[in-house]
């Protein structure tokens, strides 16, 4: 699980790139708009906050990820003002909002359902972002550009805080799941996410930070972990953590790897199985119609 360092020039080739962010007006999402910035991109900023920033080539929509039309109305403006997207990062998300060790009842004493609020902006809404992403990248000209999905160093372990931590293992769900499809597909898209360890946001209570103190991170170390992705065209299908500066791949190195472990070296996972299956599938179909 060697580490890794982001220099400036691994950066460069995203002047000019037109990038659509959720959540840039504060947190990872603030410093990643920057960052792109700096470096002569061009991005389209949701959020349902104005973002405080003010740059010839920011443009900012008031944006819910958690409504499909506030997402289609971001990405319709993006392609209408740049005429295509090369980038997307799926970023906008809260902290928990459901409580699942206590009983909450309403005036008439029946037990109330769980908030579904942050999975459906931090799960659901980075979903719908990046399908829509994918949605312009399959169809403009030259297709192709990638999706950097915001999860967290929970979506690998264990954490008290239930619908939080259920929306960022989703998150990385959601990743396995897209990568072979898009490959199957044929399509040139890539798919990675963020796994950062305690970062300075408003998601984190001010005294846990103060509590954490140096072993918090800045917001501006995660978001050139972001710009890698986005920069690097070999990557494809990673989760990378990162924790003081140190960045590194868990999913390739790390959760696969022990995923073959336990499948057994040598044979065949669940994708490879189905795609045997879908192969043989259209031989049979082929045969019939001869």
């Amino acid at each position: 699980m060697a580490t890794f360092s982001i220099q400036d020039e691994d950066l460069a080739v995203l002047k000019g790139k037109v990038i659509v962010i959720t959540g840039g007006s504060s947190g990872i999402g603030l410093a990643t708009t920057k960052l792109l910035l700096s470096l002569g991109a061009a991005v389209i900023s949701g959020d349902v906050i104005p973002s405080p920033l003010e740059d010839s080539t920011l443009s900012f929509v008031k944006t819910d990820v958690s409504q499909w039309a506030d997402l289609v109305a971001l990405f319709k403006h993006a392609n209408d003002l740049h005429g295509r997207i090369d980038h997307v990062f799926a970023n906008a998300g809260i902290n928990n909002r459901a409580n699942y060790v206590e009983d909450r009842f309403d005036d008439s004493g029946n037990l109330l359902e769980p908030s579904f609020q942050t999975l459906d902006i931090n799960l659901r809404g980075a979903m719908n972002t990046s399908y829509l992403g994918m949605h312009y990248m399959r169809k403009q000209q030259p297709a192709g550009g990638s999706i950097v999905i915001t999860a967290s160093a929970s979506s690998f372990q264990r954490f008290r805080i239930v619908d939080y931590v259920t929306a960022k293992h989703g998150v990385l769900g959601f990743m396995r799941g897209l990568v072979p499809a898009i490959k199957a597909a044929g399509q040139p898209i890539r798919v990675n996410s963020l796994a950062p360890d305690w970062t300075a946001t408003s998601i984190i209570p001010q005294s846990m930070i103060d509590l954490l103190g140096d072993s918090v991170q800045g917001p501006e170390v995660v978001a050139k972990a972001a710009a890698v992705c986005m920069a690097d065209e070999s990557r494809q299908g990673q989760l990378i953590y990162t924790k003081g500066g140190a960045h590194r791949d868990v999913e390739e190195s790390i959760l696969m790897e022990a995923a073959k472990d336990i499948i057994g070296r040598g044979l065949e996972g669940d994708d490879a199985t189905v795609e045997a299956f879908l192969k043989k599938l259209a031989a049979e179909i082929e045969t019939q119609n001869e």
